[in-house]
């Protein structure tokens, strides 16, 4: 009886998280939580909450810090986690916890679109092309390849 209440709590949360209306899912996310404190995604989506409603970074990190620990394995509560630091301004510990999330998640697909969103992109190598044309792209590689292999050397 209390699970399902909790994830009806859950679930009204989530569809006004989701529509951009943090502050109104804050009492179902805390009532969830406070009915099923257990439920790690509970304890995320929460912290995520937290961050965009009120700003309280401290309490949203520490709740998606300890859902992540709870369930290593799921990609979520990393995406989760990078969205309270992202949220707080917080790129490189965004960019950290994906890097961790993508350890332990199997390489989920989501948690490489979020990376690619967070760190910068260099220029294309020859700028008058476009980013996609067949020889920026080779360019580009071979770039890559020279920039990591020279880094290994020193």
């Amino acid at each position: 009886m209390m699970d399902t209440e909790a994830f009806r709590e859950f679930k009204t949360g989530l569809t006004r998280l989701r529509d951009n209306y943090a502050i109104k899912a804050l009492p179902h996310m805390r009532r969830a939580v406070d009915l099923d404190k257990n439920n790690p995604y509970y304890m995320s989506y929460l912290g995520v909450v937290l961050a965009r409603s009120e700003g309280k970074w401290g309490e949203a990190e520490r709740l998606c810090d300890s859902a992540v620990r709870m369930k290593r394995n799921q990609a979520q509560l990393y995406l989760n986690l990078a969205e309270v630091y992202a949220t707080a301004g917080r790129r490189d510990d965004a960019v950290d916890a994906l890097q961790t999330g993508l350890k332990f998640a199997r390489r989920d697909i989501r948690l490489t679109i979020a990376m690619n969103k967070l760190t910068a992109r260099r220029a294309p190598v020859l700028s008058f092309l476009g980013r996609r044309h067949p020889l920026n792209r080779q360019l580009g590689i071979l770039r890559h390849r020279a920039m990591r292999m020279f880094a290994q050397t020193t």
